[in-house]
């Protein structure tokens, strides 16, 4: 197999029900490079990464390796042609391990003695980018950042020579980016290249070289990252400023609307992560919870709206004892959940978007009556979400599951906020989102907040945490290590140490 010193996509259309999802797009890179993919949720970039992984088929335009024109039915011929995929989502068995996993996606694993075989290739491989990867542990052992070096890994062993990333930063901690970074890094100075798919404008003036930006599934333009800052690439990203500060003003507290009491919960593995924690939240207040991800944040969501059991303590909403409550029963006390898996715990995948946009609401007098549901209702109330929350869609009429990851996001954030609920409960709403969509759903939120609702607010980004909150906690191993003021901006200072457990208030 020659090696890739060019490869471009010529005029490459694609679209799905008479819809473009990528329209006459050109880009092209060279060994050595990193190429940023910018756009907003719902621009294109996915699919014509998928295409030129092989997974979509484009309906005109071409591909070329280093000149000549190829064809790529399915990633078996990607992986031939030297073009390795590492998916947002990490296509990796939990139960089995690093090699097993390996070995069942590395085309000449030999039948006699697999592992042994496969080891001393993992451990080249690991020496040569500097990884640190444990052969024989389980995945399911492993954090993000080192099943995304497996991922590699597994691209690597089948001769990649271009490495495509989707979102590849989503679900690392800060530390875990830069180790990725160090890593790319190198490979690019080995003659590899790399597309990196991102929302992250930090990120991509960070990592890359050059930055195709994607709008609306064309190309918006093309740049040198050397040459243009944050704020010319958003524009260039959604075709208008953007407000990188929001405007929280300071307003009166007002009534107690949650109340949480020595809260103690057991984790999937049977052990405490929730460790007899305590706090209340006011109305006309957004509370912050910040953290490196996995020290609870996740299980104390959950335990207050209903999909976790609590093993002791109470939650009330207003006055009300909601501990232990289904979901539902908590939603009619007044506290709604903009969930931080989405798809697992936000929305019925398979159902239509008028469907999903009255989940836990279905039995409202304005939606059923003499119980049946009520469809033009429920119709009228869903436009006028899709307008209100500017979701992107060709049609109400379409199962959800075909929506971009932030279209999602705008639709259960609108769901959610309808009801103008006393509480909204949000984890991480902005993950993965765009800065279009990003400023959107930030300025909801304070919405909210001024027509006298109280949000509690899950996030690992510090900016969003500064910008919206007006008390933070900060959790570490399932306790809090302190309860800030936005105002204290001394004690704020010390967050990332209280994060790491280093500084408790």
């Amino acid at each position: 197999m020659k090696k890739i010193q060019k490869l471009e996509m010529v005029n490459i259309s694609k679209s799905f029900q008479g819809n473009f999802a990528n329209k006459d797009i050109n880009l092209h890179i060279n060994s050595g490079e990193i190429l940023g993919l910018l756009g907003e949720n719902g621009a294109g970039k996915t699919t014509l990464m998928n295409i030129l992984y092989g997974l979509y088929q484009p309906d005109s335009g071409e591909i070329r390796i280093n000149g000549e024109s190829v064809k790529i039915n399915s990633p078996i011929d990607s992986i031939h042609h030297g073009i390795g995929m590492v998916h947002q989502h990490f296509m990796l068995i939990q139960n089995h391990t690093v090699i097993e996993n390996i070995a069942l996606g590395y085309e000449k694993t030999p039948f006699f003695f697999p592992k042994i075989r496969i080891r001393d290739k993992v451990v080249e491989f690991s020496e040569k980018f500097n990884f640190a990867i444990e052969p024989y542990k389980k995945v399911w052992q492993l954090s993000a950042g080192e099943q995304q070096r497996v991922e590699i890994i597994k691209a690597l062993l089948n001769g990649a020579d271009l490495l495509i990333l989707d979102e590849p930063t989503s679900v690392l901690t800060p530390q875990e980016t830069k180790e990725l970074f160090r890593i790319l890094k190198d490979m690019k100075a080995q003659g590899h290249m790399v597309i990196i798919i991102s929302h992250k404008l930090d990120e991509i003036m960070d990592i890359c070289d050059r930055v195709t930006v994607i709008q609306k599934g064309r190309i918006a333009g093309h740049a040198d990252t050397a040459n243009m800052d944050k704020r010319s690439l958003a524009r260039m990203m959604i075709g208008r400023e953007v407000l990188f500060n929001v405007n929280r003003e300071p307003l009166p507290r007002g009534e107690q609307v949650l109340k949480v009491s020595n809260l103690h919960v057991i984790g999937d593995k049977g052990l405490p992560v929730v460790k007899y924690i305590s706090f209340d939240v006011y109305a006309n207040e957004i509370f912050g919870i910040a953290g490196v991800a996995g020290n609870g944040q996740k299980e104390l969501a959950e335990a207050i709206t209903g999909i976790r059991p609590i093993k002791s303590g109470a939650v009330f909403a207003g006055k009300k004892n909601i501990t232990n409550m289904s979901p539902r029963k908590i939603y009619d006390h007044g506290v709604s959940h903009v969930p931080e898996e989405r798809i697992k715990f936000g929305i019925a995948p398979g159902l239509f978007l008028y469907d999903n946009a009255i989940l836990k609401q279905h039995h409202l007098e304005k939606f059923s009556k003499n119980m049946f549901l009520e469809y033009g209702r429920i119709k009228n109330h869903t436009k006028s979400l899709v307008d209100s929350y500017k979701v992107a869609t060709h049609s109400i009429d379409v199962q959800i599951k075909n929506l971009s990851g932030g279209n999602i996001q705008k639709l259960i954030l609108g769901r959610e906020i309808s009801e103008k609920p006393s509480l909204l409960v949000a984890s991480h709403p902005t993950y993965g989102l765009d800065v279009g969509a990003t400023e959107y759903l930030r300025e909801q939120l304070l919405k909210r907040r001024r027509e006298g609702g109280a949000v509690l607010l899950f996030s690992e980004d510090l900016d969003e945490i500064f910008e919206l909150c007006d008390r933070i906690a900060v959790m570490f191993q399932g306790e809090f290590t302190g309860i800030l003021d936005s105002s204290d901006k001394e004690k704020l200072a010390d967050i990332g140490l209280m994060m790491a457990g280093s500084v408790r208030y």
